[in-house]
C-alpha cells in the first residue's frame, strides 16, 4: 500500500483543496479562493470545491460527488484549518490517503490568508 506523504513545498502538482464548508460565513468561499489563488500563484493547478459547487442550494451528497470525481484526478490534497471537524473534508482526506495522495497541511505550510482568519497579519 501507498504511504501517503507530507510535503512543504513541491512545485507543479495538481492539487485538490479541502477543509470545512458547512457552518462557517459564506461556506468558507473566502478563504478556499484565498488559497487557491496562493498556490496557483506558485505554479500549482488547484481544484478548488468553491468552484465545483458554486450552487448553495445543491445538497451535501451531490457536493461531494462532484467534488470526489475531481479529487481523485489530483497528486496532493491541500487540507485547510479545521478539516477535522468536517464531515466532508475527512471524507477527502481519508480517500486522498487510501489513494497515496500527498498531504499538504496548509496550516504548516503558512498562509497569509489563513494568518488574516487567525486574527494575525
Amino acid at each position: 500500500m501507498n504511504t501517503p506523504k507530507a510535503c512543504a513545498s513541491t512545485r507543479g502538482m495538481r492539487i485538490y483543496l479541502a477543509g470545512p464548508m458547512t457552518g462557517h460565513p459564506d461556506l468558507n468561499f473566502p478563504l478556499f479562493y484565498a488559497e487557491a489563488q496562493r498556490l496557483r500563484a506558485t505554479g500549482h493547478e488547484v481544484v478548488n470545491p468553491a468552484e465545483i459547487n458554486v450552487d448553495p442550494a445543491k445538497g451535501w451528497e451531490d457536493c461531494m460527488r462532484a467534488d470526489i470525481a475531481e479529487l481523485v484526478t489530483c497528486e496532493a490534497i491541500a487540507m485547510l484549518p479545521g478539516w477535522q471537524n468536517s464531515r466532508g473534508a475527512t471524507l477527502e482526506h481519508h480517500i486522498a490517503t487510501a489513494l497515496g495522495l500527498r498531504v499538504i497541511d496548509l496550516n504548516e505550510l503558512g498562509s497569509t490568508a489563513i494568518a488574516q482568519q487567525k486574527g494575525g497579519l
